[in-house]
């Protein structure tokens, strides 16, 4: 029996591309799942075809994750999940010229806030519970710095930032 069988597993962005990657994945591996994203026509097809795939229970919410009062809906009906991915978000290339500050604003209040702000909340969660594990895809952009995508790799290094000291802070969850 695969080690992950039976938790749960909530993936945003989770219909299409890395995210339906990872669910496939973790539907594999018997883990019942919970999809976010904008589109419930997208999340339809994930559904269907992760179902092709495994007896796992799959629910999806679509929403827009940009938005809190959506991510709030989010947290308390997934509030039970063992993993949360991180995965919701892309942010346009362009210098900093190029990208205006309406762009910069909506890209990073989807992937960058929206990250730290899932993270926060499940960490509460976790914590409370003493178990549960928060993964964040985040692009190379962040490492491989480029000045014709400055917005994506300054979010990008936030985020691993973020993501660095929030894994040192993890190994207190038991305390």
């Amino acid at each position: 029996l695969p080690i992950f069988a039976g938790r749960s597993v909530l993936i945003t962005s989770g219909s299409k591309g890395i995210g339906f990657g990872v669910a496939r994945w973790f539907a594999e591996e018997g883990c019942n799942l919970r999809l976010a994203a904008r589109s419930q026509e997208d999340l339809d097809k994930a559904k269907a075809r992760l179902l092709e795939i495994a007896k796992v229970d799959v629910r999806t919410y679509a929403m827009d994750l940009s938005n809190q009062a959506a991510r709030d809906r989010l947290v308390a009906d997934c509030a039970d999940v063992d993993i949360l991915i991180n995965n919701a978000g892309g942010v346009p290339g362009g210098t900093i010229e190029d990208i205006d500050d309406a762009k910069w604003r909506a890209a990073w209040d989807l992937k960058v806030f929206g990250y730290i702000n899932m993270s926060r909340s499940f960490y509460k969660l976790m914590k409370a519970r003493r178990r549960g594990v928060i993964i964040n895809i985040i692009g190379v952009g962040g490492e491989r710095l480029d000045a014709g995508y400055i917005a994506g790799a300054t979010g990008n290094a936030a985020l691993m930032a973020f993501t660095r000291t929030l894994d040192r802070k993890s190994t207190r969850l038991n305390s």
